[in-house]
């Protein structure tokens, strides 16, 4: 049965037993198609195919061109205002400088490699979406874990602390909302607002924070204080 519009996944990873399992379980569902495979990141950055997706299954360690510059490549060339595929990266918490490295570089979700089949195609679902619950929790564990860095690299008067600075007091309020991992419905009950005026907000925190989505949100609030562990 032809998937109708499914979400084109790509698969970044050097071992061939990784890809063929996460193809295998991805292409199962009837809302999901993997598009593009490449065994390395100098693979990955040659490859149309890939860049035409939606969500990238991202390995950080890789031969030639780990997964932190690879995403750093994919998504450097891409305009604020124009799609590009969202990239789930595969880490472990004992690789906190990569992980750390990875949310710098604009990844959108993280994932430990053992992670259960049903939460790895809910990132992607997640992720995919943008404006539905902000990550899975492996995510959230891991800006938790690597909070007192992302905050020690950060000085006053950054652009980020600036840019939280300029946010109205209902902005900041949705804003810290969003950071705490709340949906939009979730926000809009909690405020007593619409869905679409929490949508609005969303919309303007985003390009205040010239953030590229509501992860990259999340990972400003942590490095300017907004939330803590």
């Amino acid at each position: 049965m032809p998937k109708d519009n499914p979400i084109r996944v790509a698969l970044v990873d050097d071992q061939l037993l990784v890809r063929s399992g996460f193809r295998m379980l991805i292409n199962s569902q009837t809302d999901l198609e993997v598009v593009a495979e490449a065994s390395n990141g100098r693979e990955a950055i040659s490859s149309l195919a890939l860049a035409c997706s939606d969500v990238i299954l991202m390995d950080v360690r890789m031969p030639e061109m780990n997964g932190i510059e690879t995403t750093e490549h994919l998504l450097a060339g891409k305009a604020k205002d124009v799609p590009g595929p969202k990239i789930i990266v595969l880490t472990t918490f004992d690789l906190d400088e990569y992980a750390l490295s990875a949310i710098r570089a604009g990844a959108s979700g993280f994932l430990l490699k053992d992670t259960p089949p049903e939460e790895l195609l809910d990132s992607i679902r997640t992720v995919h979406r943008g404006d539905a619950v902000i990550a899975p929790s492996t995510t959230r564990r891991l800006l938790d874990h690597v909070a007192p860095m992302l905050r020690s690299t950060t000085l006053p008067d950054s652009a980020h602390v600036k840019a939280v600075e300029s946010l109205t007091r209902r902005e900041h309020e949705v804003f810290s909302l969003i950071a705490n991992g709340r949906s939009n419905p979730e926000i809009a009950t909690e405020l007593f607002l619409s869905e679409a005026t929490v949508k609005t907000h969303v919309g303007h925190i985003l390009a205040k924070l010239s953030a590229r989505d509501r992860v990259q949100a999340v990972v400003i609030a942590y490095e300017t204080g907004v939330v803590t562990p």
